[in-house]
C-alpha cells in the first residue's frame, strides 16, 4: 500500500516538473493521472490498490466515530434515570482474526466506546472478554459489536 502511494506522490511532483509549475492544482491534477495510470496498472502490484484500504480505514473511522456517539447517549440514558435499572455482564467474543494487531485495534475500539471495556483475550486468540455496563439481550451485543467492528477490520487488513 505505502509503495503504491509512493509512486503516485512521485506521479504528482513529475506532472509538476512537466508543467514548470509548483502549485497546488497542478498537484492534483498529476495526483489524479497517476492514479489512473497506478488503476491501470494494477494487476502488476501484489496487493489490492491503495485507495481502496484508504476506503476501509475511513470507513472504520465513521463506524468508530458513529458507535461512540450512540454509546455516549445510551451511557448518559441510563446514568440520569432516576432508578439505576442496569444488567452488567461479562461475555465472550469469539475472534477471527490473526494477526496482533487486529486484536489490538478491536480490543481498543471496543474499550475506548463508553460502557465496554475488554478484559482479557484467551492464549489461543480465539477469545475475547469483554465487560459491559448493560446487557439487554446478550446475541444483540454479540452480533453488534461483530456486525460493526470486526466485519471493517477484517475488510481493512486482509489484502
Amino acid at each position: 500500500m505505502s509503495f503504491q502511494l509512493l509512486i503516485n506522490f512521485a506521479l504528482a511532483v513529475a506532472w509538476m516538473f512537466l508543467y514548470n509549475t509548483y502549485d497546488l492544482p497542478t498537484f492534483i491534477i498529476g495526483y489524479i493521472v497517476g492514479f489512473v495510470i497506478l488503476f491501470l496498472m494494477r494487476r502488476i502490484f501484489p496487493s489490492r490498490l491503495y485507495i481502496i484500504r484508504v476506503y476501509g480505514v475511513l470507513h472504520l473511522g465513521v463506524i468508530f466515530i458513529r458507535e461512540l456517539i450512540l454509546s455516549n447517549f445510551s451511557v448518559m440514558k441510563l446514568i440520569l434515570k432516576p432508578k439505576l435499572d442496569i444488567k452488567p455482564g461479562i461475555f465472550t467474543l469469539h475472534l477471527d482474526y490473526k494477526s496482533d494487531w487486529e486484536l489490538t485495534l478491536l480490543a481498543l475500539l471496543i474499550s475506548l466506546t463508553p460502557g465496554t471495556v475488554v478484559i482479557d483475550i484467551s492464549h489461543d486468540k480465539e477469545q475475547m472478554y469483554i465487560h459491559s455496563m448493560n446487557i439487554d439481550d446478550l446475541e444483540s451485543s454479540i452480533g453488534h459489536i461483530q456486525e460493526s467492528f470486526q466485519k471493517v477490520i477484517l475488510e481493512v487488513s486482509r489484502t
